[in-house]
């Protein structure tokens, strides 16, 4: 898993509107998106700019599986 931003919200909705149904997620509440690393090929293969933070770290795995995220990927 690898952690990644949007620049605003609007990409962010327009992200997850693709990655919806093609890959599993969460969102952070800190805004962060814990993805798999094809999800970044095919955001980039759709033109939806992101910043790449690096590998999920065990903590922000450990937030997800306690539900301190919101499931939406």
């Amino acid at each position: 898993m690898v952690t990644i931003t949007f620049p605003d919200r609007e990409v962010e909705k327009k992200a997850l509107a693709f990655l919806l149904g093609r890959f599993s997620g969460r969102v952070l509440r800190s805004g962060e998106h814990l993805v798999p690393e094809a999800a970044l090929e095919a955001l980039a293969d759709q033109n939806i700019p992101f910043t790449v933070q690096g590998k999920t770290t065990y903590e922000q795995q450990v937030a997800a599986i306690r539900g301190l995220t919101s499931p939406t990927v």
